[in-house]
């Protein structure tokens, strides 16, 4: 849990009566412990949470209103540091704009060639699959996904509540998963 920062514990005047350079480096001192346990938990690793907060605090000096009290700054320095974690993620997960080209020059099919190739073998694969599941299984994943019916009529026929449609077909689909793994 974060321990609550002890920039709380000053008056919220106090930033804007010391020098700049002062009042920097009490902000710091008085938030870097929570900044860099808020962003550990958001990333689970050591280093890039360093890394990250002093990103947090190096925009935070080019964005600093010292007009603003203690609270409102905290607030601030917290949204700066969400900010930057979203930036983190978004980054480590951005696939380059070429990448599916070289996927596809590499000989990588996608399941709709396959499906527009051989919709015989896709057919056996499912009905494979399906005839692995429990009934229960069986019976929302046909409801859903070959009859095309929506939760609420898939909830009505199964006598079912919207909720436990959903949680039925999620479980089913994840089994449905590991089976296609399994028989590959």
């Amino acid at each position: 849990m974060l321990r609550k920062s002890r920039i709380q514990d000053h008056n919220p005047d106090t930033l804007n009566q010391t020098s700049g350079d002062h009042s920097l480096q009490r902000l710091y001192e008085d938030n870097v412990i929570a900044i860099y346990r808020f962003i550990y938990a958001k990333v689970g690793n050591r280093e890039e949470a360093e890394d990250l907060t002093s990103q947090v605090f190096v925009k935070a000096l080019r964005g600093l209103d010292q007009e603003r009290d203690l609270p409102s700054i905290q607030s601030w320095l917290f949204q700066v540091a969400r900010t930057v974690v979203a930036d983190h993620w978004r980054a480590f997960y951005r696939l380059r704009a070429d990448s599916l080209d070289d996927l596809l020059d590499a000989g990588w099919e996608s399941p709709l060639d396959e499906i527009r190739t051989n919709p015989e073998r896709v057919e056996e694969r499912a009905n494979r699959i399906l005839k692995r599941l429990p009934a229960r299984y069986q019976e929302v994943l046909t409801y859903r996904f070959l009859l095309n019916f929506s939760i609420r009529e898939t909830a009505e026929k199964m006598r079912l509540t919207e909720a436990n449609v959903k949680v039925l077909q999620f479980r089913a689909l994840k089994k449905a998963g590991r089976i296609d793994l399994e028989s590959l």
